[in-house]
């Protein structure tokens, strides 16, 4: 993995930003349309993850079409087994420089292709699930979760950036830190906003009460691969998820729903970071273990 330009001079992980931003929004250039869009996602990926999740809560899976991508990755990126459907590109990155033939960052999921205008619309994944919450909402499911809803907004959205730069993103600080004053200063904040999430859930069941939001999505995504990968591969080893009670009740609480369940596959999510971190694994070994019931009740 190159992670080019996103290691500062004082050792410290910087992550690219997010080269189409584009909303689908109504008398937007990309407006909500059912069969219009191709989300391209990876198991493997939590970032890519919160969008399958959403999808399937949400009941879009007739509206989005999906292609997953292969979990390893190669010099060209992220590999579409078999070629895209939608498409016939093999290689996400062909999707990139179809849109932007400069576009010289990584390849990154979750993607979303708008078939209609023939190029990416957006890999600007904090936004991709607000949108499939918002701008979808005439085609979500009877029944369907209110993951972001009015009224709860603007803690959500508090919470949501604590959440990121304390632990979603945080564990990838601490891990690609290539110093130590770096990787200390990281690593700290990882197991505070551990704390504080652990004292939170151990009153509620869920992060904003008793129901499921957009920032549940966010959390469980990281948790999933907390002890998988970022305990070790990541150098987050502090404390395991398994050791904050409420924490790991409430991981397995919902990792029990399918939508969530469904979509967590660790076999990929291993593979994809021990083989194709190379910087920080060189042996490309995947570990066994850990060994964690997460259908426990």
């Amino acid at each position: 993995m190159k992670l080019g330009n996103e290691i500062e001079g004082d050792g410290r992980f910087v992550r690219q930003p997010n080269r189409f931003t584009a909303r689908i929004e109504e008398g937007g250039e990309h407006p909500p349309e059912p069969g219009r869009y191709q989300l391209y996602a990876s198991y493997a990926c939590p970032w890519a993850q919160r969008s399958l999740i959403v999808r399937e809560l949400l009941g879009l899976q007739e509206v989005i079409g999906v292609t997953i991508v292969d979990p390893i990755r190669d010099e060209k990126g992220w590999r579409m087994p078999g070629g895209d459907p939608v498409t016939g590109a093999e290689y996400l990155s062909e999707l990139y420089h179809a849109t932007d033939p400069d576009f010289r960052g990584r390849y990154t999921v979750p993607a979303v292709w708008d078939r209609t205008a023939g190029r990416l619309a957006t890999n600007d994944y904090p936004q991709i699930t607000l949108t499939l919450e918002t701008a979808f909402a005439p085609w979500h499911a009877e029944g369907a979760p209110d993951l972001y809803p009015a009224a709860l907004r603007g803690e959500i959205d508090a919470l949501n950036d604590v959440i990121y730069h304390g632990l979603n993103n945080g564990v990838y600080k601490a891990g690609f830190a290539t110093s130590q004053e770096a990787y200390d200063e990281a690593v700290v904040k990882v197991f505070e906003t551990l704390d504080m999430l652990e004292e939170r859930l151990s009153t509620r069941a869920c992060l904003h009460g008793d129901a499921l939001t957009e920032s549940d999505v966010r959390l469980y995504t990281t948790l999933a691969r907390f002890d998988a990968v970022y305990h070790s591969h990541f150098k987050c080893s502090i404390r395991r998820l398994v050791d904050y009670p409420a924490l790991w009740s409430y991981a397995r609480r919902l990792h029990a729903i399918p939508a969530f369940r469904d979509t967590t596959d660790f076999d990929q999510i291993k593979r994809h970071y021990f083989v194709t971190q190379t910087n920080i694994n060189p042996t490309g070994i995947v570990p066994a273990g850990p060994e964690l019931d997460w259908t426990a009740p």
